[in-house]
């Protein structure tokens, strides 16, 4: 029998690949929790996306609580840091310790997430949040680099004959300037 993995996705694009490289080994259920996108519209512009990519894999999706005001007070005073720094580590603790939170109140076995995928994003210190968070809560995290074999050019492959949207930015309101 297959580990119930619970897989934070960022994104329908980002979780393309990862999806597809896990549901031979995982019974993936996906969890779109991202109360940093901004704006809502645009939150729910990704979630339709999101919700596409798991009909197409035929696996669930859970849609956490959008709430950016909580996640804007979590980041306080790290407003003018620049995109990959400090903010978007505290960013990344947010949700994969609502993920892991969640993944363990609904006994799954392992939680993970899609972040990894994109070479904007620093792997090592996903990895480390993730590990972070396994050791304060004692619930299993998968460490992984869905970047790597070419993860990332499979996935906007994936995303184009899906006819997925793709953003332009991260996601925060921060981001967006950059």
């Amino acid at each position: 029998m297959k580990k119930k993995l619970f897989l934070h996705s960022c994104c329908g694009p980002c979780s393309t690949v990862c999806i597809e490289r896990l549901i031979n080994d995982y019974d993936v259920t996906v969890f779109y929790y991202n109360p940093n996108i901004y704006p809502f519209e645009e939150y729910e512009k990704r979630k339709e996306e999101q919700k596409k990519v798991c009909k197409h894999f035929n696996v669930p999706v859970i849609d956490g609580d959008y709430n950016e005001e909580k996640w804007l007070e979590f980041v306080k005073g790290l407003e003018n840091e620049k995109e990959g720094g400090s903010r978007c580590e505290k960013c990344f603790f947010y949700r994969l310790e609502e993920t892991c939170k969640k993944a363990k109140e609904l006994n799954f076995d392992i939680f993970g997430t899609t972040l990894t995928v994109s070479p904007h994003k620093s792997t090592p210190i996903i990895n480390k949040v993730g590990n972070e968070l396994s050791v304060k809560y004692d619930f299993p995290y998968l460490e992984a680099s869905f970047k790597k074999q070419d993860g990332y050019l499979r996935s906007i492959n994936l995303s184009k004959e899906m006819n997925l949207y793709r953003q332009n930015y991260c996601g925060c309101r921060f981001s967006v300037r950059s």
